[in-house]
């Protein structure tokens, strides 16, 4: 399986190892099409981006781009801040991004502790002890998904279920409701061949990527391709493959509001 684009690197600009030329440069050896650059969002308290590097950061994503030839788009991988759907991509910062991702982590500043405490405390602590967390977290961390995805232009929803529980089916259904990608993220199992056809069931599209933090792993399909052997999801359901390339509603925002 060949990505057309893989939309979920990280380089130095935040926990990444390699540069924005050497991840794109192996995107191209694997025959890519397009990447993102989509670094870890401001409010990640030990690797997040930092805004004053954003000029710097799209002058090597130009380059990438002017050098290889392949499509290099600058993004942000956001951090969910709330139950309410805040995230640290703010609307100042909208104009400096090509590429709208967001997931849940874990060390970061929340918008308040509620928050910490129902969208990280809670999930990480049932994560540890090896259950799922209580009914209330799981509503609360489903309502923060969805909220996310009805405030703010979202392209693709990271990782989801990853050290953190939600009404699968209930946020997938958002995220076709406003066209919003779901991930098959092929660093972390976070998903089941099960969950996956639950999710599918909704009409949500998906993409693959590899949520980089090397170069030598950009463009990386094993866990996708594992979970595909093992679920019924067609093909065709997936946007970065097989020549296609994903319809993402940031740049249609964009078009319409900047």
């Amino acid at each position: 399986m060949i990505l057309t684009g893989d939309y979920h690197t990280h380089t130095p600009y935040s926990h990444g190892k390699n540069t924005v030329m050497e991840n794109t440069l192996a995107a191209k050896n694997k025959g890519l099409k397009e990447i993102g650059i989509t670094d870890h969002g401001f409010n990640h308290v030990i690797f997040g981006l930092r805004r004053k590097d954003l000029p710097s950061l799209r002058a090597d994503c130009t380059a990438a781009q002017q050098a290889t030839g392949l499509k290099v788009l600058m993004g942000m991988e956001s951090n969910l801040t709330s139950i309410n759907g805040d995230t640290d991509m703010k609307k100042q910062d909208l104009q400096y991004f090509d590429l709208y991702l967001c997931g849940l982590h874990e060390v970061l500043w929340y918008k308040g502790i509620k928050d910490f405490y129902y969208l990280v405390a809670k999930n990480y602590m049932a994560t540890k002890l090896g259950k799922l967390p209580s009914q209330k977290v799981v509503d609360l961390t489903t309502k923060a998904y969805i909220n996310t995805i009805k405030n703010n232009p979202v392209d693709i929803l990271t990782h989801i279920n990853y050290r953190c529980f939600c009404n699968l089916k209930e946020v997938a259904t958002c995220c076709a409701d406003y066209g919003t990608y779901i991930e098959i993220n092929t660093k972390k199992y976070h998903i089941s061949p099960e969950e996956l056809n639950e999710i599918a069931e909704t009409g949500v599209r998906f993409v693959i990527d590899s949520d980089a933090h090397t170069a030598d792993r950009v463009g990386d399909t094993k866990i996708a391709e594992e979970l595909l052997s093992a679920a019924s999801v067609p093909l065709d359901r997936i946007d970065n493959i097989d020549g296609r390339t994903p319809n993402f509603r940031f740049a249609e925002y964009k078009r319409k509001n900047l």
